[in-house]
């Protein structure tokens, strides 16, 4: 099975780059401390969590197999085309003809697709395995997310 075309999958980007108030203080996750009231000029998300966005999208992760890095169903990955899998990567690829993100795993000179989560067997490195992209950050939406 050929792998999907990424430009069938894009959705272009609409509009201009999300930029919202970005406050001067950080918050304390401890003892509470109290808030100050005023933010600083604002952060752009996009420049933010994208540092190569003509090689980045994101996807939705689905399935319990990175549970064990707090990767969980519902979460929003963001992946770069452009940064090369090394051995540790979480990585999203396509493994005949299927999308999977698994850790991306070299021992012994053999390259497997690791779920972290004991449920799910290793999936060994073949001809009809190609990387995607590096997952470079993950993000959840709290108010869904249980």
């Amino acid at each position: 099975m050929n792998p999907p075309n990424l430009t069938d999958l894009l959705h272009p980007h609409q509009g201009p780059d999300l930029t919202i108030p970005m406050a001067m203080t950080s918050v304390a996750a401890g003892f509470p401390s109290p808030a100050e009231d005023y933010t600083d000029q604002g952060l752009d998300l996009s420049r933010h969590f994208i540092r190569h966005p003509q090689a980045s999208f994101m996807m939705r992760i689905s399935g319990d197999s990175l549970m064990g890095v707090g990767i969980r169903p519902g979460d929003y990955a963001v992946v770069d085309r452009s940064k090369e899998a090394r051995d540790g990567s979480i990585v999203v690829a396509v493994v005949d003809g299927e999308f999977t993100a698994k850790r991306y795993q070299i021992r012994s000179g053999l390259v497997e697709l690791v779920a972290e989560h004991p449920g799910y067997p290793p999936i060994p490195w073949n001809e009809g395995c190609e990387i995607w992209g590096v997952v470079t950050s993950v993000h959840r939406d709290l108010l869904t997310s249980g």
